[in-house]
């Protein structure tokens, strides 16, 4: 299948500093990519790269094959056949909903309006303006509007930040079951791992300018390629250890580090969901296990209460370092309660310095 959005090799530079660095990237046909980072990781820019209001330094952007952008002839943005969403949603305050979705069409769109607005259930506010709309009334038009040409790609920069919770879950499951009805190539920008996880066919993290790692949302998860990787969709422990005959001697016992040389340091990352937990009856911890390793006393600091989990904090001795897990339910034990810590050995990740994953 031949991409919709192929980007190769592109890079930007501001004042001298390079914030777009080597992207390479593919978006198939009803597929859902999401760039996603920190702020200031350069993913914006390379959304405004696509869509033509910047240019960049080096590289090229092909839409369907076709060469749009290579950094010396550039394709304007209205010819690209792509469509625009924002996180102010950027309405027209002078014009109605019809008019607003109509605008890109010149005039010639009324029949294609009405089936948009019908699709998104905003046909009884067709001749109201935005500032009469609520949020996510407003995203649902700045939704049909920038569908309203049938662009083959979508960019679409933190479109949901300004919406709540609850309306932001309801309107992105219809933002993305209209994409996919219609074959569009999407490219999300989002600093959010959550709405990534839940949105994107492929996720592409990126930091200080490069993607560091891309695949599907639950090969980012159980494969991380660092520390950060790793760190960017959960909350982690880290465990220090030395490498001793092929593994990392921790509390918890040893971990598989075969590619690490022999007395290195070497990190074990554990995640607060990983943990198990079991009250310390008698002072005696339970056996290790395979799969479980050593069982490690430690004393609750504070447990809160999250929802639909409860997060506990431990201290471990001797450095006193915190140490969480994530219990479902309510499970709020009182500081200074005595507890088994055991951790899920088949689930952790080990990396040599932070940065080199080895299991």
């Amino acid at each position: 299948m031949t991409p919709r959005l192929k980007i190769r090799n592109l890079c930007h530079s501001y004042d001298g500093r390079r914030v777009v660095d080597d992207v390479n990237l593919e978006v198939l046909p009803g597929q859902v990519t999401c760039l996603l980072g920190p702020s200031g990781c350069g993913k914006s820019t390379a959304l405004r790269l696509v869509a033509g209001v910047e240019t960049q330094d080096r590289g090229e952007i092909c839409v369907d094959g076709s060469l749009v952008c290579n950094g010396v002839t550039s394709m304007p943005p209205e010819q690209r056949q792509i469509g625009l969403m924002f996180q102010d949603f950027a309405l027209f305050p002078h014009l109605t909903v019809e008019q607003n979705v109509g605008f890109g069409l010149n005039g010639t769109g009324g029949q294609r309006v009405r089936e948009l607005l019908d699709r998104v259930e905003m046909t009884r506010h067709a001749t109201s303006f935005p500032h009469e709309l609520s949020g996510g009334e407003q995203q649902r038009v700045a939704l049909v509007r920038a569908l309203a040409p049938d662009p083959k790609i979508m960019l679409m920069d933190e479109p949901f930040s300004g919406l709540d919770n609850r309306l932001r879950d309801d309107i992105r499951d219809q933002t993305l079951e209209i994409l996919r009805e219609q074959g569009t190539a999407v490219l999300l920008v989002t600093h959010e791992p959550d709405e990534a996880m839940r949105m994107a066919d492929q996720i592409a993290l990126m930091r200080e300018g490069r993607i560091v790692q891309k695949g599907a949302p639950l090969e980012l998860f159980t494969s991380p390629v660092d520390r950060g990787a790793a760190a960017f969709f959960s909350d982690i422990n880290i465990l220090k250890g030395k490498v001793e005959s092929g593994q990392v001697m921790t509390r918890f016992g040893p971990f598989g580090a075969e590619n690490l040389s022999e007395t290195s340091e070497a990190e074990v990352i554990v995640r607060p969901q990983h943990v198990r937990l079991d009250f310390d009856r008698n002072g005696k911890g339970p056996a290790a296990t395979p799969t479980e390793g050593t069982a490690v006393r430690a004393e609750v600091v504070r447990a809160r209460l999250m929802g639909s989990e409860s997060i506990v904090e431990f201290s471990l001795d001797p450095d006193r370092a915190a140490f969480k897990a994530s219990v479902a339910g309510v499970f709020l034990p009182k500081p200074g309660v005595p507890m088994w810590l055991m951790v899920r050995r088949d689930k952790c990740f080990v990396f040599e310095n932070g940065d080199t994953v080895v299991n």
